[in-house]
């Protein structure tokens, strides 16, 4: 049966974002990406993003790191953490992480990638995937080549994304290669990349024969997408979200991160949450200025309020 997974965003699917996104219809959350480096190093904040304690076993722990040995030690510690599965970023393409031979940058060095992706199978009693992109640039679409790898090394999955690292988010996601690396392997490949709509999802099992679809910037602010895509996929319809349960989600989300954050960086991190979640309501810019100037809970409450009492 096909899976609709949130989609690893740093900064972003953090516990309660991923406990909202699950609640709304995603089968499994992936966490933000975790440093194999940092964990070996015993940094306090790696550890953090790894805690998956209310996640109720739906969900995987994503790591990154270019050197075997590092990377087996991180997936033994990740291993105390009971998580569904490990996911491997390969595909990260921002420039600090690719300068330092991480993310994307293993997309050009293949042997280097097998080593890390055997370290980590061998180290996981969980089944292990592996994320990356159409190639690290246009000149080296390798995406069948590398599938291939990872499924030779022991991955038991691939999820790619139709893009370049030269590419980063532009352009459009090329759902030909993914469909060519859907024909080339025989593990569950999960297509990831211009999911913003419960159509997208749905062009994209139709073009690529994925067996998974992966919602990534198209669950910011709107965790109903995965509930979306299903009622779509099921019924060729589905049912709009009103302004009134957006503002609920949201509080319901400030609530949760309430749990294991400080009411400061609670309020600092949901700034942004808030902005995405009222953008395309009437007057959204008027309101995310108030919501960046907003210092605690109750003001981002007392804002939720007022939009709801304007679109009754």
């Amino acid at each position: 049966m096909s899976m609709i997974i949130l989609a690893p965003l740093a900064g972003v699917t953090d516990r309660a974002f991923r406990n909202v996104c699950r609640y709304y219809g995603a089968d499994f959350a992936t966490t933000e990406m975790v440093s194999a480096k940092g964990i070996y190093y015993k940094d306090k904040k790696s550890s953090e993003l790894m805690d998956i304690s209310s996640d109720n076993g739906a969900a995987a722990i994503q790591l990154f790191g270019s050197e075997p040995e590092v990377m087996e030690y991180a997936v033994t510690e990740a291993m105390k953490r009971n998580p569904f599965s490990i996911d491997i970023n390969m595909g990260c393409p921002v420039p600090k992480i690719v300068g330092n031979g991480d993310g994307s940058a293993l997309m050009k060095d293949i042997k280097r990638a097998e080593k890390v992706i055997h370290a980590a199978v061998r180290a996981s009693s969980v089944p292990v995937s592996v994320k990356f992109r159409s190639g690290f640039d246009d000149k080296s679409i390798n995406a069948v080549e590398f599938a291939q790898m990872c499924e030779g090394a022991g991955a038991y999955s691939v999820c790619v994304h139709g893009r370049t690292r030269e590419q980063f988010y532009s352009g459009n996601a090329d759902y030909e290669i993914i469909a060519k690396v859907k024909s080339s392997v025989k593990i569950p490949v999960t297509g990831n990349g211009d999911i913003f709509s419960p159509q997208d999802a749905k062009r994209m099992f139709d073009e690529t024969g994925c067996d998974n679809v992966a919602v990534a910037r198209g669950a910011l602010g709107n965790p109903f997408i995965f509930t979306q895509i299903k009622q779509y996929l099921k019924y060729g319809e589905y049912r709009s979200v009103t302004v009134s349960e957006k503002l609920d989600t949201v509080l319901l989300q400030a609530r949760l991160m309430l749990e294991y954050k400080s009411e400061r960086i609670t309020v600092l991190e949901m700034r942004k949450h808030f902005a995405w979640y009222v953008k395309g309501i009437p007057c959204a810019a008027y309101y995310k200025t108030r919501i960046f100037g907003a210092e605690n809970i109750l003001q981002l409450e007392n804002i939720a309020a007022e939009i709801k009492q304007r679109n009754i």
